[in-house]
């Protein structure tokens, strides 16, 4: 083979691999977050997200962050995905952390967006649709657990476990293995999940930020205790213990970004 073709492939690979390593909740995944956020949009809310928007809706703009990183232009989003976080940590210790937290991560950046958004006056379209989009995927991110997972094993990526007999890492299980299993379509997988009432959501919906990574990062310390052995075998047992966990955040991120939605535009 030619060396030129050779390395053009290999280019190309590299460039189909990036998103799977460093990404989130799947297509799907994300998609079931904005579809589930969507049905506790207000009115008001859902025409000011359109006049934005356009007609791309909420769970569709949710995958817009991952299909970026194919352009280096925005490299600089790497790190709003996610918040690596120290091992043994309490929420007393979290709760620290994040009220002096300056780093670029997932958690000030929602804040950003969110002060962003609602300073509408002198933003840019371009940049309404910006922060828009990156706030509807990194509220899906910060759900899922190995988004806030610890900074020495890259949260899970550097964890190799075998989904079944394939080999992987705990990260991407949790990215889009237990997801996809299920074989449903986003929206499918939306209505199986989405059952709460008002009461609940309006809970959910007045917790802080800093509780949803909390709670995500002590999802993760279990995750992390689950996996004791090098290429662990993880499959039906696996899927069976912890796809509650999985509805339940794919759940509480769709309520979660329906209130921040309604909070910035009712």
């Amino acid at each position: 083979m030619h060396f030129k073709r050779l390395r053009n492939i290999i280019v190309m690979g590299m460039l189909c691999y990036l998103p799977f390593t460093s990404g989130a909740w799947s297509l799907t995944g994300h998609r079931i977050v904005g579809e589930i956020a969507d049905s506790y949009l207000t009115k008001k809310s859902r025409k000011a997200i359109a006049d934005i928007l356009g007609k791309e809706s909420v769970a569709m703009s949710a995958n817009w962050m991952d299909f970026i990183k194919s352009d280096p232009s925005y490299n600089y989003l790497y790190n709003w995905h996610f918040i690596n976080l120290r091992a043994g940590l309490s929420e007393t210790d979290i709760d620290s952390y994040l009220v002096t937290d300056t780093a670029t991560d997932a958690y000030t950046k929602i804040n950003f967006c969110i002060a962003q958004l609602k300073n509408r006056s002198v933003l840019s379209l371009e940049n309404r649709q910006l922060y828009l989009r990156v706030l509807i995927h990194v509220i899906g991110d910060i759900h899922q657990p190995m988004h806030t997972g610890h900074f020495e094993d890259l949260g899970g990526n550097k964890i190799k476990v075998l989904w079944f007999s394939i080999p992987t890492n705990l990260h991407s299980v949790w990215d889009d293995k237990l997801i996809e299993s299920q074989d449903l379509s986003y929206t499918e997988y939306a209505t199986a999940v989405n059952y709460t009432n008002k009461q609940q959501r309006s809970e959910w919906q007045a917790e802080p930020i800093s509780k949803w990574v909390t709670d995500s990062y002590n999802i993760a310390q279990k995750l992390y205790a689950d996996v004791t052995m090098p290429d662990q075998k993880l499959d039906y047992k696996y899927n069976f213990n912890y796809l509650d966990i999985v509805n339940h955040q794919l759940l509480k991120a769709g309520v979660h970004l329906a209130g921040v939605l309604n909070d910035i535009f009712d």
